[in-house]
């Protein structure tokens, strides 16, 4: 079928980009602190590098309806994150990152909706399993990134057991992050050539302009609140790395793996069961990643290995069940998917603004708060949807 031929490009397309940006990710809290920065400044780099780029889903969204182009915010979107990454490396202080990440998270604004929506005007019947589709290649590509960055982590000598505490100052390891870094950089050009190659659907409905839905309303709002406690992934890599780095790096790739093979599967199933359920799995599903990380410190040292590993394999779950589950169930409720998935993914980005600022202030008070106001907050979530009328 030719739609999923687009699919598949553009799976591609974000493949390259995630190996990409999934290589500095898992690295990127460390290198805060190797700046000087602390659970604050992870926070805020992670939350307000999200935020800022909400601007730039509410109108690149709305634009790509008003013109009936996708293609042209993907180009802009992957090209200046792309050259955005080249200064990473460069950076002197943890506030550097602040701002560089910020433009990076800005062109990601300007190509999520219309991409997202770009696969709604593809793929009429089948929409969960499209979406599921593009994320396990999107996936695939931050499971390819993440291996990377372990192969080179060794390749380069860094300390298998080195502990948080140890990073401030320490230059040789500064260093080999920077390199990582680099080299991470180069490949985001990798995304940009098939963009040319996707197929641009022209003669939209004429509905596309009528008002959002109040049952998207509704869901967003839901998955709003969510996304208020779905606090960055770095604190989960950080409450690891308090005593191995190297060990949280992989669990991230693990992570990775466990949302890239479950991705299609449980689009699929959205497909036949409908998304409320899935996604309200998904919530549900946080809350007990949550509470796990909450009480890992407690147990005896034999079990912690067991349980990272079940730990991180159980929240590549979670985006399994919700990241296109989320996308398809938007672009359902509305016929404006352009308008409709830039409010979406910009009400959800702009709730990790004060997610990452709670979540690292609680983080530098007592760990263990993070995850309890994560939990707390995603349990509510799950009943609100639940009680959704869809």
């Amino acid at each position: 079928m030719k739609e999923f031929r687009d699919i598949l490009l553009l799976g591609i397309i974000s493949f390259f980009a995630d190996v990409s940006s999934e290589m500095i990710m898992p690295i990127l809290p460390f290198f805060i602190y190797s700046l000087g920065g602390t659970g604050l400044a992870v926070g805020l780099i992670m939350g307000v590098g999200d935020g800022v780029a909400n601007f730039a889903k509410i109108f690149s969204g709305k634009l790509s309806d008003k013109m009936g182009k996708r293609k042209v915010f993907m180009l802009a979107g992957y090209g200046s994150s792309a050259f955005s990454k080249l200064f990473f490396p460069f950076s002197t202080h943890w506030w550097h990152l602040l701002f560089l990440r910020g433009i990076e998270r800005i062109g990601k604004g300007m190509r999520g909706p219309p991409r997202d929506a770009l696969i709604g005007d593809l793929v009429k019947e089948k929409r969960g399993e499209a979406y599921g589709i593009h994320r396990a290649l999107d996936t695939a590509g931050a499971v390819v990134g993440s291996m990377l960055v372990l192969f080179l982590l060794w390749l380069f000598g860094f300390p298998a057991n080195l502990p948080l505490k140890e990073l401030v100052g320490n230059e040789e390891i500064k260093e080999m992050l920077k390199i990582i870094l680099i080299v991470a950089s180069l490949i985001a050009f990798l995304a940009i050539p098939p963009i040319f190659l996707v197929r641009e659907i022209t003669g939209r409905e004429k509905e596309e302009k009528e008002k959002l839905p109040k049952k998207l309303k509704k869901f967003i709002m839901i998955a709003t609140i969510f996304y208020f406690g779905n606090f960055s992934y770095a604190f989960f890599l950080l409450r690891i790395g308090m005593e191995n780095i190297f060990y949280a790096i992989f669990l991230y790739a693990l992570f990775n793996i466990s949302y890239a093979m479950l991705a299609r599967y449980f689009g699929r199933l959205s497909d036949k069961i409908g998304r409320k359920f899935v996604i309200s799995l998904g919530y549900i599903t946080f809350t007990f990643v949550c509470v796990g990380f909450v009480f890992i410190a407690y147990f005896p040292s034999q079990y912690f290995i067991p349980l990272s590993i079940a730990l991180f394999l159980l929240y590549g779950v979670v985006y399994a069940f919700i990241e296109g589950n989320q996308r398809a169930f938007v672009s359902d409720l509305s016929k404006s998917r352009g308008t409709a998935q830039g409010f979406f993914q910009a009400s959800i980005g702009f709730a990790s603004i004060p997610a990452g600022i709670i979540a690292g202030k609680l983080w530098d008070i007592f760990p263990e708060l993070t995850f309890i106001y994560g939990a707390v907050l995603s349990l509510i979530s799950a009943i609100l949807l639940v009680t959704f009328d869809d």
